[in-house]
């Protein structure tokens, strides 16, 4: 497995398991802590961190079977960096209220998709 290869699956799978630990934080210790309004903010960067994890484990998961590419590498980092945008950006939000931070959410947006179209970029030239 190339190094590109094992970095985006154990990074992919990594962001997934702490998904999963901020989910389950969320459903059982925010529940009585968060508004509505900001418990739903939560929600919403759990449910976008977790399947872009799945994301960055996909491009980890391409890379062991196509040639390592830029289009590749850069769907990881995108993917990896939207996360880091758009999820975090939400759950500093949920739990400062500082609701400036939803502009920040927008870039991590942004990463989402171009990240996605890396990859597509990437499995029509292999």
């Amino acid at each position: 497995m190339s190094d590109g290869a094992k970095l985006f699956v154990a990074m992919g799978a990594c962001l997934a398991a702490l998904a999963v630990v901020l989910g389950a934080f969320g459903a059982h210790a925010l529940k009585a802590r968060l508004s509505s309004d900001m418990l739903q903010v939560y929600h919403t960067a759990v449910q976008y961190h977790f399947w872009h994890a799945l994301g960055v484990l996909a491009v980890g998961l391409a890379l062991q079977q196509a040639p390592d590419t830029d289009w590749l590498r850069a769907a990881g980092w995108l993917l990896t960096g939207g996360i880091v945008l758009f999820c975090g950006s939400l759950y500093l939000m949920a739990f400062t209220g500082d609701k400036w931070l939803g502009a920040v959410t927008p870039l991590g947006g942004v990463a989402f998709i171009l990240g996605w179209l890396a990859l597509a970029v990437a499995a029509l030239r292999a």
